[in-house]
């Protein structure tokens, strides 16, 4: 048996996503594989360590990693005119951005890269993505941007959207959705095994997508407080073919993501982009 450690998010759409492989309901031969939860700016910087064979990272962090990881070609999280949010506990006009503390969910993630594209001059401080809706609540920070679930809740909580990151991309790019997350798997696995487990893990996702009601019912238990709605649209909003396979829309949706992030100098290069 070789053991292949899968690293994602304790959310919802990522289990969803590995529903297959973490119940046993596809063959995987003599691989078994092994799941490891942790938010994605641990897994961003475990991947610096190549902790993992394949890891959920953010589409910003792979800038760094190429070198050790090969991008697969699903898993993708891409926000389709949606995505991470800048809330405040009040409206704020834009020329007071600049004097507001916000707070990211991780200098790595491509929420941050994203905020940055979008006003370079914000004065970021770092918070776990759990705790960013009660630090703008306490008054700890004066804005802070929402991922994972807290998508769909920031209005629940009271809280003024200040911008919708997706839409602001889809707005900047002709209707192009917003990179997120990707998975990635170790290069020194080899062709052969890359090859294999990529597969796999492309079966999981459509696995899922095809017994949709069993899937979202173990996804559920990963909500963090999502009634069954919620959870399912959520899980709609990360999992869907584009996480199947990026398709030359989501392709050509990373490429200009991180080229004009490149250009701006938020990033040092363009990674290879490999689509395994």
């Amino acid at each position: 048996m070789t053991l292949i450690r899968v690293a994602h998010s304790p959310d919802s759409d990522d289990a969803f996503m590995f529903y297959a492989l973490a119940k046993g309901l596809i063959d995987t031969g003599d691989l078994r594989f092994e799941h490891v939860l942790s938010d994605i700016e641990t897994l961003n910087r475990e991947a610096f360590e190549g902790t993992y064979e394949v890891t959920a990272v953010s589409i910003h962090a792979y800038s760094h990693l190429d070198e050790g990881y090969a991008l697969l070609g699903s898993g993708a999280s891409m926000g389709y005119g949606y995505g991470p949010v800048l809330v405040a506990r009040e409206p704020v006009a834009p020329e007071d951005l600049p004097s507001l503390r916000v707070a990211i969910p991780g200098t790595l993630t491509s929420a941050a890269l994203a905020l940055k594209m979008w006003n370079p001059n914000l004065d970021t401080v770092v918070r776990p993505f759990d705790a960013i809706m009660p630090a703008v609540s306490s008054g700890d920070v004066d804005a802070g941007v929402v991922i994972h679930e807290g998508q769909l809740t920031w209005q629940e909580e009271g809280f003024h959207s200040l911008v919708d990151l997706g839409v602001w991309w889809a707005d900047e790019t002709g209707g192009l959705p917003l990179p997120l997350g990707g998975n990635v798997i170790l290069r020194d696995l080899g062709p052969e095994m890359t090859t294999r487990v990529a597969a796999l893990l492309k079966e999981s996702i459509e696995y899922s997508l095809e017994h949709r009601e069993a899937a979202l019912d173990y996804a559920l238990d990963y909500g963090r407080g999502l009634d069954r709605g919620k959870a399912d649209r959520f899980v709609g909003m990360y999992v869907n073919e584009l996480t199947v396979d990026y398709g030359e829309r989501g392709r050509k949706a990373l490429r200009e993501f991180l080229g004009r992030a490149h250009v701006e100098g938020l990033i040092p290069k363009v990674p290879q982009l490999d689509f395994l």
